[in-house]
C-alpha cells in the first residue's frame, strides 16, 4: 500500500457518477484518479501503480468484467466491483475471476467508503514472503496436502508435485488455511467467514460458495464431484484429506 494517502482509482464511462464517488472518497483521505473506461485505466496503471480499483461493470467501450479478468492476469491489484444490474451472474462472474468485493448501483457511499478500508486493510495484511535462505541454512519446508495441490502456509503458495505455483487469492489461501486447522471437521459458512477473517459489513454469505467454487478448480482431480472439500448439505463444507 502506498506510503501516504492510500491511491484509488475510480473507473466509470458515467461523468457524474465518477465524480461523485471520486469526491466523497477524497473527503475520506483517499488519493483519487478518475478513468472513464478500460483504455484511460491502462494508460493510468502504465504511470502509476493503485492501492485499489472501483470498477463499474456495464461500460460501453470495455465491459467491466473483460477488465477484472485482464487485471487479475496482470496482477493483484483489488477490484471492487459496481453493479447496476438486478441479475445476480455478473457478480457472480465477476467474483469468480478474482474481484475482491462488490457493491449494487447506486450505491450508499458510506458503505462504499467501509468497503474500501476494509478490502484494503485485507490487502495490507498479507505477509511478505520470506526471502530465501541459502542452501545450507535451509530448513524443510511446511507442506499441507489439498487433492492434487501442496499448500505452504509459510509463503502463501500452493503447488503441484512438480513444483510448478498455482495463483491464489488472499481469500482462496485463508480459507484454505482454516481448513487446514480444522481437517474433518463440518464448517458452516458463518465459521469460515470468521476464521478466513472474510467477514466484510453486510457479508455476501454465499460468497462463500463462489469461493470454494474456485479452490475446487484447483485442488480437486474432477472438481464437478469434489472428494476433498465436500459439501454438507444444510450445513456448510467439510475438508477431508484422505479424499475419502
Amino acid at each position: 500500500m502506498s506510503a501516504g494517502q492510500p491511491h484509488v482509482v475510480v473507473v466509470d464511462d458515467e461523468a457524474d457518477a465518477r465524480a461523485m464517488i471520486g469526491d466523497y472518497l477524497r473527503l475520506h483521505g483517499f488519493d483519487v484518479a478518475q478513468c472513464d473506461g478500460g483504455r484511460a485505466l491502462r494508460a493510468h496503471l502504465a504511470a502509476r501503480q493503485p492501492d485499489l480499483i472501483v470498477l463499474d461493470l456495464n461500460m460501453p467501450e470495455e465491459d467491466g468484467l473483460s477488465i477484472v479478468r485482464d487485471l487479475k492476469a496482470r496482477g493483484t491489484i483489488p477490484v471492487i466491483m459496481l453493479t447496476a444490474t438486478a441479475s445476480p451472474i455478473d457478480r457472480v462472474v465477476g467474483l469468480e475471476l478474482g474481484a475482491d468485493d462488490y457493491l449494487s448501483k447506486p450505491c450508499e457511499l458510506r458503505e462504499l467508503v467501509a468497503r474500501v478500508r476494509s478490502v484494503l486493510r485485507r490487502a495490507q495484511g498479507a505477509p511478505a514472503r520470506p526471502p530465501e535462505p541459502p542452501p545450507a541454512e535451509a530448513a524443510p519446508v511446511r507442506r499441507i496436502r489439498f487433492g492434487t495441490k501442496w499448500l505452504e502456509p509459510d509463503s502463501l503458495r500452493l503447488r503441484d508435485d512438480d513444483g510448478l505455483e498455482q495463483p491464489l487469492t488472499r481469500s482462496e489461501y485463508d480459507l484454505l488455511k482454516a481448513f487446514a486447522d480444522h481437517p474433518k471437521r463440518a464448517l458452516t459458512r458463518e465459521r469460515l467467514l470468521d476464521l478466513a477473517d472474510a467477514r466484510d459489513p453486510d457479508a455476501f454469505d454465499r460468497a462463500i460458495d463462489v469461493r470454494i467454487n474456485r479452490i475446487r478448480k484447483k485442488i480437486e482431480p474432477d472438481p464437478a464431484n469434489p472428494r476433498f472439500i465436500r459439501t454438507v448439505r444444510g450445513l456448510g463444507y467439510v475438508f477431508r484429506p484422505e479424499g475419502d
